[in-house]
C-alpha cells in the first residue's frame, strides 16, 4: 500500500472527526463513537485486503490526479457529517431517529462497506473512474460479488449513501447524501456498463450471464 495511502487515509479519519463533533459542540454522542470505529476498521481492512496497485490505480487512476467529481463526491458526505453533527448536537432540526433504527443503520453502512471491500478484493480493476485500463490489463472479473450482480461497488456504495445519515441520527442529513448521491450513482453505473459492453472484451457475454446490475431481480 503506498505510504500516501495511509496519510490520506488517516487525515480524512480526523476531518471527518471534526466534521462530526466540532458543529455538535459536544463529544457525548454515542453514536458518532460507533460510527467512527466502523470507519477505522473498514480503512485497516482495506490496507489488509485491496492491492496495492489498485490502491495506487483508485488515488490516481490512470496516473492522473483524481477527477473533480470524486473530490466534489468526497465534499458531499464530508457535508452531510457536519449537518448530523449540528442536528444532534446543536440544532436538533431532524434529530428524532429512533435508537433501533440507528442500530440497524449502522449495520447497513457495515454490511455496504463490506460488500465493496469484497469487489475490491476480488476486483483489481475496481478504478475510482469509468476508464477501460488497457495499460493494466484489464479483463471481466465474474467472481465473488460479481457472480450475482455486474456493479457490486455501486450497490454497497448504495446501502451506504441511504443509511449513513440514519446511523448518525439525522434525518436530514440523510436526506441530504441521499438526493445529492443516488442519482449520481444510478447515472454512473449506466455509463460504466455501457463503456464495458462497447469497449472491454468479453464483457456483454458476462453480460448476458449475469443479468442484474446493482440488485437481483430488480436492476
Amino acid at each position: 500500500m503506498p505510504v500516501s495511502a495511509y496519510v490520506q487515509t488517516g487525515v480524512f479519519f480526523v476531518v471527518a472527526a471534526v466534521a462530526l463533533f466540532a458543529p455538535a459542540g459536544s463529544l457525548a454522542i454515542p453514536s458518532f463513537w460507533v460510527y467512527l470505529a466502523l470507519l477505522a476498521a473498514v480503512f485497516v481492512a482495506s490496507f489488509v485486503w485491496i492491492d496495492p496497485d489498485l490502491a495506487r490505480e483508485r488515488m490516481r487512476p490512470g496516473g492522473g490526479k483524481p477527477p473533480l467529481a470524486l473530490r466534489l463526491y468526497s465534499g458531499v458526505l464530508l457535508l452531510h457529517l457536519i449537518i448530523a453533527g449540528l442536528d444532534r448536537g446543536r440544532l436538533h432540526w431532524s434529530d428524532g431517529v429512533p435508537p433501533w433504527l440507528q442500530a440497524l443503520g449502522l449495520i447497513a453502512v457495515a454490511g455496504g462497506y463490506a460488500w465493496c471491500l469484497w469487489a475490491m478484493h476480488v476486483n483489481r480493476f475496481f478504478s475510482s473512474v469509468v476508464r477501460i485500463q488497457s495499460d493494466r490489463g484489464q479483463y471481466v472479473v465474474s467472481s465473488g460479488p460479481y457472480a450475482a450482480v455486474r456493479h457490486p461497488g455501486y450497490t454497497g456504495a448504495i446501502l451506504i449513501m441511504v443509511a449513513s445519515g440514519i446511523a448518525l441520527g439525522s434525518w436530514l442529513s440523510a436526506a441530504m447524501l441521499i438526493v445529492c448521491s443516488i442519482p449520481v450513482l444510478l447515472y454512473r453505473a449506466i455509463v460504466e456498463d455501457r463503456t464495458l459492453q462497447a469497449e472491454l472484451p468479453g464483457y456483454r457475454d458476462y453480460a448476458q450471464r449475469v443479468r442484474w446490475r446493482l440488485f437481483p431481480g430488480v436492476w
